[in-house]
């Protein structure tokens, strides 16, 4: 019978990848990328030669009766994403579910996820906490904001580097001005950068220094 291992990969540092991680990418018979081209460039830095076959949220129903022929057929298949690991905030529970139904066997293995040190490194409390991921762009959105301005536990938030002025504006309205914040930029690469203060201050710094790379905004929770 098949087996599938959900394998985290670097959010930036190369050097992060675990050996485990690049066992099984050596070893699996097929490996599912979020992007192949992404994720070529990671298995070439490794010298690692296997197959690769895009999963992506764009054809991740389409694709995934096919898959679970190749589980039933004994292959091992590995699950990638661009960054971090599968499944959080990126495909990976359609297979996950369907592979639990069907009765294959699941490993997924330790590894980078960008709010893990966001988290940490933030200086708010992290006993307890709220993963939120990506906000909805329109619809829903300040249904959940409201929602949300009344949570007690630590907040993390996954957001674009186009879009992180106008949420935290949002975040002005919903939750005050003076409610502390921290913004994790590019984790673990060359320009890492942690700016931790109230949403104002955080806010007036990013209106005057646009920000690049990939973004964690933690947020505390409600006094």
């Amino acid at each position: 019978m098949g087996k599938l291992v959900l394998v985290p990969t670097p959010i930036g540092n190369l050097k992060d990848i675990t050996l485990r991680a690049l066992e099984v990418l050596k070893t699996v018979d097929l490996i599912l990328a979020e992007d192949t081209r992404t994720t070529g460039k990671l298995l070439k830095h490794f010298e690692i030669s296997n197959s690769l076959q895009a999963y992506h949220m764009h054809n991740e129903h389409k694709v995934l009766e096919g898959l679970i022929n190749k589980l039933r057929s004994g292959l091992q298949i590995a699950l990638v994403s661009d960054a971090g690991t599968p499944a959080i905030s990126d495909p990976g529970f359609l297979l996950v579910r369907a592979c639990i139904t069907e009765g294959f066997e699941i490993e997924c293995l330790p590894g980078a996820t960008a709010f893990v040190p966001a988290l940490v490194n933030s200086g708010l409390p992290s006993d307890k906490f709220v993963f939120e991921g990506f906000l909805p762009v329109k619809k829903g959105r300040q249904t959940r904001l409201k929602f949300l301005s009344e949570e007690p536990r630590t907040m993390i938030f996954y957001e674009s580097p186009h879009k992180l002025s106008k949420t935290l504006v949002h975040f002005s309205e919903f939750f005050g001005s003076d409610r502390l914040i921290s913004v994790s930029r590019e984790l673990t690469k060359l320009y890492e950068e942690n700016r931790r203060g109230t949403i104002e201050d955080v806010l007036k710094y990013y209106l005057e220094h646009p920000p690049k790379g990939e973004l964690v905004v933690v947020v505390s929770g409600k006094p």
